[in-house]
């Protein structure tokens, strides 16, 4: 069968609902915040959004639609990693006609300059995944941010005065500080490459969006260093992301009034 009946085949069987989501057609925002932790989007829906519902709870990974000072909005979870980003991205893209995914997240800095609490805008990702083996490419694929997002981004950190940084991130399989490979093998190598931060999940997301021909964008908040190994609380991780995710309420809220 060829991909595009495929395509039609799925879209017609998950109309009212996906195998990961509870969604109906017309439930979720044409522009979602993707946080990695649910219940960083539950928080993000609980105190940041106005005449809020919840549209999905499957597995856990909770998903609301709100509004942000006037603009439709939707936030839900990601999980850890390019598999489960790569499901949920696919999902919101292919079968709920989103238009925009900002993932909002944390990472771990891998240069000198990017200290704990920064803010990492993703002009583009690199990864150890073979996420893109998928699209049978004869080469290595470059997965990048959408410009006129990022230039928002940009835009809002410059305005509301935040130390802020942009540049390529590693999005690897593995959570570096678990990671066999010894440093010199391992994160030091992406970072003599230029790679400002390591995450897990940009690389999927802009693979995805590329694919679906639709826009990304990921901000992360630098929540523990490789270099100088600072780092914040769990708590922290969950509670102190405001800023970062006022940015990406402030890009989304943008993107909405252009459509």
């Amino acid at each position: 069968m060829h991909e595009k009946d495929i395509h039609e085949k799925n879209l017609e069987s998950y109309r009212n609902g996906t195998p990961h989501n509870t969604a109906k057609s017309g439930d979720i925002a044409r522009i979602v915040l993707m946080p990695g932790d649910p219940l960083r989007a539950k928080r993000i829906a609980d105190t940041m959004l106005d005449n809020v519902f919840q549209f999905n709870a499957v597995r856990n990974m909770f998903g609301y639609t709100g509004e942000y000072e006037g603009c439709r909005i939707s936030v839900m979870g990601s999980g850890m990693g390019a598999p489960s980003m790569g499901i949920y991205s696919y999902e919101l893209f292919a079968f709920y006609d989103v238009q925009a995914i900002i993932r909002i997240g944390t990472c771990g800095g891998l240069a000198p300059e990017v200290e704990v609490g920064d803010l990492v805008i993703a002009m583009t990702a690199s990864t150890d995944s073979n996420y893109a083996h998928q699209y049978r490419l004869h080469g290595s694929f470059s997965p990048c941010a959408s410009f006129d997002l990022l230039e928002k981004a940009v835009a809002s950190a410059r305005a509301r005065g935040l130390q802020f940084h942009v540049g390529n991130v590693f999005s690897s399989d593995l959570f570096s500080l678990y990671s066999a490979l010894p440093p010199d093998e391992g994160w030091k190598r992406w970072a003599r490459m230029g790679c400002k931060a390591t995450d897990m999940e940009c690389f999927a997301l802009y693979c995805n969006a590329a694919w679906a021909n639709r826009k990304a964008l990921t901000l992360l908040t630098c929540s523990d260093s490789n270099i100088s190994r600072k780092e914040m609380t769990p708590e922290a991780r969950q509670n102190s992301l405001d800023s970062m995710i006022r940015i990406a309420l402030d890009v989304a809220k943008q993107e909405s009034a252009a459509e």
